[in-house]
């Protein structure tokens, strides 16, 4: 499958339209032969983004995506991964070699470069193409998020940026589940893009107000994460749908299937309107949607592939339910 490239920003890199949300493959109900499988279906499938970090099954993720990149020839996939955890053994008395990692915060200038260099390692490559600096945002850090800030904005975002001036990495930005903080960014650095989790999809469009239009205006790109908000947008299913990695409130799940309802009466798989909504706007490079089998990676090429009719977009805005981008 040939999917579309966007560019990174004002940068040369350039994203599929689809591409790979690492989180998945950090998880210990795969193994690694499992993870490796799904990571090597969506690059023959002509996935050529691949988003990990560190946080991601403390490690395993970076390992297992890293088993199927450092096989391929290194410019034909864009990688990105995150700073602002760093892993250490867990210190329970076992040899360091043996000990299981946990992540601990650390946005500071040297943890940045350190994790960076960290993170190489596990995936076996020799650079990655885009730095994120990850959860500074209240969504992770609560009440604790403006010192937290602070620290990042004199550490771990100068030292990204010195990183892109140095030529280690070709872009850096943000991994974030909120838009609050892109904005505080944009304020303060001259970023590339930024990773947003969950906040501009079929059910969330808060970004079009103010971050989105900020990005367009500074020719800074948007990654949309987490496009089935945690999997509600791809389950018909009360019972398994999360919103935010925990179990669906009443409210937004009768949202999401009025959504669901129009799209039936379109023909349309509410996963291929989920998937494809924000591509519309001229500010998103790439949807990366976590894939944990098979199964998921095949669906997602159907669903990119799949005809969305306009008149999905209008009525679903005429019922107030999503902002048309048309």
């Amino acid at each position: 499958m040939a999917l579309e490239t966007r560019r990174i920003g004002t940068t040369d890199i350039e994203v599929s339209i689809l591409g790979f949300g690492g989180a998945p493959l950090g998880s210990e109900a795969l193994s690694d032969p499992q993870a490796i499988a799904i990571a090597e279906r969506a690059y023959r499938g002509g996935v050529r983004y691949f988003d990990t970090a560190p946080l991601y099954g403390h490690g395993d993720s970076e390992r297992r995506i890293g088993a199927v990149l450092s096989q391929r020839p290194r410019d034909e996939f864009i990688l990105s991964t995150k700073v602002g955890r760093l892993l250490a053994p867990a210190g329970n008395g076992q040899p360091p070699s043996s000990a299981p990692l946990i992540p601990h915060y650390d946005y500071s200038y040297p943890a940045a470069r350190q994790s960076l260099e960290e993170s190489l390692v596990r995936l076996g490559l020799g650079r990655v193409d885009i730095a994120l600096c990850h959860d500074i945002d209240t969504w992770t850090h609560g009440d604790a998020q403006p010192d937290i800030f602070e620290v990042a904005a004199r550490g771990a975002l100068p030292a990204l940026n010195d990183l892109r001036s140095e030529g280690v990495i070709r872009a850096f930005g943000l991994g974030v589940n909120e838009s609050r903080v892109c904005n505080q960014v944009l304020d303060l650095f001259d970023v590339d893009c930024f990773l947003l989790a969950g906040r501009f999809t079929l059910l969330e469009q808060d970004p079009l107000d103010d971050l989105l239009p900020r990005c367009l205006d500074r020719d800074v790109s948007i990654i949309v994460g987490g496009p089935y908000n945690s999997g509600m947008l791809a389950t018909d299913r009360r019972e398994r749908a999360m919103y935010d990695y925990r179990p669906v409130d009443d409210e937004r799940w009768a949202r999401a299937q009025e959504i669901r309802r129009i799209c039936d009466e379109h023909g349309t798989d509410i996963r291929a309107a989920a998937l494809q909504y924000p591509l519309q706007h001229p500010a998103v490079a790439s949807v990366i949607p976590g894939s944990a089998s098979l199964e998921e990676v095949e669906a997602n090429f159907v669903l990119m592939e799949a005809p969305v009719p306009a008149g999905l977009w209008l009525d679903l805005d005429a019922a107030g339910l999503v902002r048309s981008l048309m």
